[in-house]
């Protein structure tokens, strides 16, 4: 392991900490835990651009090609060190001294990889072989935008069979409010159809990054938008919303416009989900 290795935290997502190419370890406040991170992106590129990124040097792109061979290696490797050294008494917070995830997430939209449904089958060849099969759930944190991609659908498909989740990103209702914070011209029909597809291949949780632009908080009328997407894509087939705030500094152009919302404007909007009928977990 290579001693670049540093205590983790909660605030600190960096993709270099163990000095692997596609493999980190973050504590995460959401998870609970020690999450495995796989970064498909480490040409820091993807489809969005949101005000919010922490990613430095964020360009618009795709994953490059993926070497399958290295990241299973830093993945066997790292899941060794995790399971059998002393990585966790060293760098990890006793409270969170656990692994709750493998989750694709990194420098990017995951799915943009071709070799994405690949990685999935590789994850779960690896926590068979672990031991940990049905002990640590695989998620991919993306934002939906490729569901339209066979090598996409059949690596969610796949996902699902395996057991894991995916965290699904919807921060607006409007077509302007994407524009705005996620950088992208796209439709909230558009949005509704793919996270409704999304759920029918694996359990879906629709997570949501509220914040203050220029001191204002999102207003009712994008709040009642946001709130149709969810209906419109079918409540009842997702798992549930996770909410939450800035925890790490943007390193977007856009960061000094941003900040955080207070607990009680997160927790109003939150109990306008739960009138849905979903299941809403707060992170301020």
């Amino acid at each position: 392991m290579s001693g670049k290795a540093k205590h983790l935290g909660v605030t600190d997502h960096s993709r270099d900490s163990v000095g692997l190419t596609y493999v980190y370890p973050v504590v995460s406040r959401r998870a609970g835990g020690v999450s495995v991170g796989i970064n498909l992106n480490p040409n820091n590129a993807c489809n969005w651009r949101c005000i919010y990124c922490q990613v430095p040097g964020l360009r618009r792109g795709s994953a490059p090609p993926i070497d399958l061979a290295q990241l299973e290696r830093e993945l066997r490797g790292f899941i060794d060190t995790l399971q059998h050294g002393d990585f966790m008494r060293r760098h990890v917070p006793e409270d969170a001294r656990r692994i709750v995830d493998i989750a694709f997430s990194g420098n990017g939209e995951p799915t943009s990889a071709r070799e994405f449904p690949e990685a999935i089958e590789l994850v779960g060849r690896v926590l068979h072989d672990a031991g940990l099969e049905g002990k640590v759930k695989i998620r991919v944190i993306t934002n939906g935008s490729l569901l339209g991609r066979n090598s996409v659908l059949q690596g969610l498909r796949r996902l699902g069979e395996l057991g894991g989740e995916v965290w699904f990103k919807v921060d607006a209702g409007s077509a302007e409010g994407y524009r705005r914070i996620n950088g992208v011209e796209i439709s909230p029909e558009s949005v509704s159809r793919n996270l409704h597809h999304c759920a029918q291949l694996c359990p879906t949780w629709v997570q949501t990054c509220l914040f203050a632009l220029d001191g204002a908080s999102p207003g009712d009328e994008e709040v009642l938008a946001y709130l149709e997407v969810l209906a419109r894509a079918g409540s009842a087939s997702l798992s549930g919303v996770h909410l939450y705030g800035l925890a790490r500094p943007s390193q977007q152009p856009e960061a000094e416009r941003l900040s955080r919302l207070p607990q009680d404007r997160l927790e109003a909007i939150a109990e306008r989900i739960r009138a849905l009928g979903l299941a809403v977990r707060v992170s301020a």
